[in-house]
């Protein structure tokens, strides 16, 4: 798989849509720092400072590696900075003096740095940019849809091939590496971010039997005990044993675009609850998806999937265990994995066409976590798949 650069309309597109934003807002222009939105509008991930003008070409002054940025970037304003203390200088050379009320992201922006672009920039009123900027980013272009495709062919093929690897007394720790060898030689990054404050998410979870009862602080409804208290999530030192939930919930992480999605595999057989649990959640994913359409309120799928969750006798089950149940059903996808848009309750947002999300209805029991995740976009029809891999309970000897 070769290393794709972002095309120069894709950039300009974004920018654009950023500037439109800009003017509406009054501002005359922002800077740009954090890794995922400098990805997005410049095409490269370097240790940088990206100027976007309400009107005018961007800047982006990169401090390390300007070779590799140059390459990788179809900006037309690229240029050497060593310190932030430069920015204002760099910028007049453009013309750019105008710093009057300046957008910064400070949704992620440390206190420190916020404080260290005031000085830098004394006279100007800096301004909230992120809501403008995950509203813009939660629209995927055809092309940003065609990656998150790729992500999920290559999680598909390695979730068809847990079979040819799964055996009774293995760790989960081994399962999990065997797992993301499959996704890491198909071009998985091996990188998920995540742009909420501490929500450190690793890859995945590979949960077997009670494994996957474990609770931990990650804002998800499995857990899994992970490999030591200092990083308790996923897989473990649990054995796989026969007759129980081996439950794989992985990101794919390809060009940078995050796929998410869940499949159930056991050796040998489920009890009954496990496996009426698991046509269960396939039952709310389908009764989710014919309830929403274009322009459906964020807060509908939650609600729906707690009215049917409650009424199938699962209140204490349903997205976690009793307390440490989450309070969404899903969840937007791209370059980070907590985008827009979140259903949950009270998000009255609208689900647009161009938005990505996973849905995730899961059931969690002292016997081990059970359910379905999948990726989709929707559509001007309505959320369509982009998950492709069956979904089923894949039973091995």
């Amino acid at each position: 798989m070769e290393m794709e650069k972002t095309p120069k309309s894709e950039i300009d597109a974004r920018v654009k849509k950023l500037q439109e934003k800009l003017t509406e807002q009054a501002l005359d222009g922002t800077l740009i720092l954090l890794h995922s939105d400098m990805f997005y509008f410049t095409g490269t991930v370097q240790t940088a400072f990206l100027f976007i003008p309400a009107i005018g070409e961007p800047v982006l002054m990169i401090k390390k590696s300007l070779a590799r940025g140059k390459h990788e970037s179809p900006l037309k304003n690229i240029v050497p900075i060593r310190s932030p203390k430069e920015i204002p200088g760099i910028l007049a050379e453009f013309d750019y003096t105008n710093f009057n009320k300046i957008g910064l992201e400070l949704d992620v922006l440390p206190l420190n740095l916020y404080k260290m672009y005031q000085k830098i920039m004394p006279e100007t009123e800096f301004s909230d940019i992120s809501p403008i900027v995950r509203e813009i980013r939660a629209i995927k272009s055809p092309y940003e849809i065609g990656l998150l495709r790729d992500a999920l062919g290559v999680i598909d093929k390695a979730h068809l091939s847990v079979p040819s690897f799964l055996r009774e007394g293995m760790l989960e720790i081994e399962l999990a590496a065997l797992f993301e060898a499959e996704m890491r030689k198909r071009g998985f990054s091996g990188w998920c971010k995540m742009r909420a404050f501490n929500q450190e998410f690793f890859l995945g979870n590979t949960c077997t039997g009670s494994g996957g009862f474990y609770p931990n602080f990650f804002d998800g409804p499995v857990g899994g005990s992970g490999v030591a208290i200092s990083n308790p999530q996923g897989a473990g030192w649990k054995t796989v044993n026969r007759n129980e939930v081996v439950y794989i919930d992985y990101t794919c992480v390809v060009h940078g675009y995050t796929g998410d999605q869940t499949r159930i595999f056991s050796i040998g057989e489920l009890s009954p609850q496990m496996v009426k649990a698991f046509n269960d959640s396939l039952f709310i994913e389908e009764e989710i998806l014919k309830a929403i359409k274009p322009g459906t309120p964020a807060e509908v799928p939650y609600l729906l999937a707690i009215k049917l969750a409650e009424e199938m006798g699962y209140k204490d089950n349903f997205m976690g265990y009793k307390d440490d149940r989450v309070k969404f059903i899903g969840h937007g996808i791209g370059l980070e994995l907590d985008e827009l848009p979140v259903l949950a309750k009270g998000v009255k947002d609208p689900i647009m066409p161009g938005m990505t999300f996973a849905l995730e209805p899961k059931f969690v029991f002292p016997e081990g976590a059970i359910g379905t995740e999948n990726s989709f976009v929707m559509t001007e029809h309505g959320p369509e798949y982009l998950s492709i891999t069956p979904e089923v309970i894949t039973y091995v000897e």
